[in-house]
C-alpha cells in the first residue's frame, strides 16, 4: 500500500534569541566549575514541560536538544488520545515559552519546536516500548546482520527493562536484539499486515 501523503506531523517553530547579559554575569557563568551538558538540557526541559502538558490534557512524548548545522533546536513532542492538533502545539508553545524564559536552562540561541511525534514515532523511552508491545515496529540497526540486512520490521513481542527487544518478523522467524544495537526504533502504521501481503 503506497502512501499519498506523509505522516501527519504538526510543528510550531519559534527562534529564541539570548537576552544580552551584563558582562559580570557572563564571566561568572564562564568561571563556573561544571558547564551544563546538552543531555542535561533535555532532561531539565522535560521536567519543566511535563506539568504544563498535563495542565493542557496532553502527554509529553519526548524532548530533544540537538544541533543541526550551525543551529540548536529544542524539540518538544506532545501527544494525546485522538491525536494532536496545531492548536495543541500553539497552546503548549505559549505555556512553555515564558517558563523557559524564566528558568533559562539553555545558554545559547535556539529554536523551539513543539510538535506531534507523528504516526511513525520514534521509540526512545522504556514506556514507549512497553506501550508498543504487540504492535508493529521498525528497527534500524547500527551494524548489518550477517545477511547484510540493516532494517527489521515486525511485531514487538517484548521489551525488557535491560534493553532487550524481541521482534516477530514473520510466522516462523523472531529475533532478539539489544536497543543499543539499533540506531532507531519507530512505530509502524497499523496496516503493516496489509503491506506484507
Amino acid at each position: 500500500m503506497m502512501k499519498e501523503w506523509g505522516d501527519p506531523l504538526f510543528c510550531l517553530l519559534i527562534r529564541i534569541k539570548r537576552k544580552s547579559r551584563p558582562l559580570g554575569r557572563e564571566r561568572v557563568k564562564r568561571m563556573s566549575p561544571a558547564p551544563k551538558k546538552k543531555g542535561n538540557v533535555a532532561q531539565r526541559v522535560w521536567e519543566l514541560s511535563e506539568p504544563l502538558a498535563k495542565e493542557l490534557n496532553l502527554s509529553l512524548w519526548d524532548v530533544q536538544f540537538v544541533k543541526e548545522g550551525a543551529d540548536w533546536f529544542l524539540r518538544v513532542f506532545i501527544d494525546k488520545e485522538g491525536g494532536v492538533s496545531i492548536d495543541d502545539c500553539v497552546d503548549m508553545t505559549h505555556a512553555l515559552s515564558p517558563v523557559l524564559d524564566k528558568e533559562d536552562p539553555i545558554p545559547q540561541e535556539y529554536m523551539l519546536e513543539v510538535s506531534s511525534p507523528g504516526l511513525e514515532r520514534k521509540l526512545t523511552r522504556p514506556e514507549h516500548f512497553a506501550a508498543f508491545v504487540g504492535r508493529p515496529v521498525r528497527a534500524r540497526l547500527i551494524r548489518p546482520l550477517e545477511n547484510g540486512q540493516r532494517e527489521l520490521t515486525g511485531i514487538l513481542l517484548r521489551a525488557e527493562e535491560d534493553g532487550q527487544l524481541e521482534l516477530q518478523l514473520d510466522e516462523e522467524t523472531s529475533v532478539t536484539l539489544e536497543k543499543k544495537e539499533c540506531s532507531s526504533v519507530h512505530s509502524v502504521e497499523e496496516d503493516f499486515d496489509e503491506e506484507e501481503e
